[in-house]
């Protein structure tokens, strides 16, 4: 069977958290329309995301190996091991599915963890020996990714470029890994009252089937 994979950055319930509501609104109503998906969930602020030591890489972006890794101390050896676990996990995966507040213009820091988790040389990339620029190897398969953003301002379409730098990060990252499509599904105004916040969320959560409607998987 087919997998969406969905990773969620915040450390509030599900129903305090308007990105984490939205996402919850697509995966139910995406799994409507494709019945031949399973899902997988992993929360960032509940699962272990190891923070990278120089001990466990080779070389750049690649971790050691498993005879290299007996070498290494339990710690650093079970660390080794949940990193490959991650990697493997988002490999496997058809559509991603990302819920993340702006923090600061970005996200919170356990994403860019997890990113650099699964960011791996003759993973999810490759470097050529002729020039050593990295190479997406993500392509291999049609995927999707679908980052839901929630902020408590309105942007107007003209500055999302220089506000949404978040949303263009993941974008940038997921090409990088050669993952084709992308879309974002902005919960922009959830402002400061439980009605701009209810409101947020049905706007967003309007444009869930033309998300759909536009993904390949």
């Amino acid at each position: 069977m087919k997998k969406l994979l969905y990773i969620s950055v915040n450390s509030k319930p599900e129903n305090l958290s308007s990105s984490k509501t939205v996402a919850r609104k697509f995966i139910n109503r995406f799994l409507e329309r494709n019945k031949g998906f399973v899902v997988e969930e992993i929360d960032l602020y509940k699962e272990h995301i190891p923070r990278l030591e120089y001990q466990y890489f080779e070389k750049r972006n690649c971790i050691v190996s498993e005879e290299n890794s007996r070498k290494l101390d339990d710690k650093d050896r079970k660390e080794i091991q949940k990193i490959r676990k991650l990697c493997d996990q988002f490999i496997s995966a058809n559509v991603y599915v990302i819920a993340a507040p702006m923090w600061s213009l970005s996200f919170p820091a356990p994403l860019k963890e997890y990113i650099d988790c699964i960011i791996q040389d003759k993973k999810t990339i490759s470097f050529s020996d002729e020039n050593k620029k990295p190479k997406g190897l993500l392509d291999d398969k049609p995927r999707t990714m679908i980052y839901i953003q929630s902020s408590g301002a309105h942007v107007p379409w003209i500055l999302k470029p220089a506000f949404n730098k978040g949303v263009n990060y993941i974008e940038d990252i997921a090409k990088f890994m050669g993952i084709k499509k992308f879309e974002d599904l902005l919960v922009d105004g959830t402002g400061y009252t439980e009605e701009e916040r209810l409101g947020a969320i049905k706007k967003a959560t309007d444009h869930i089937d033309d998300v759909i409607d536009s993904m390949k998987f």
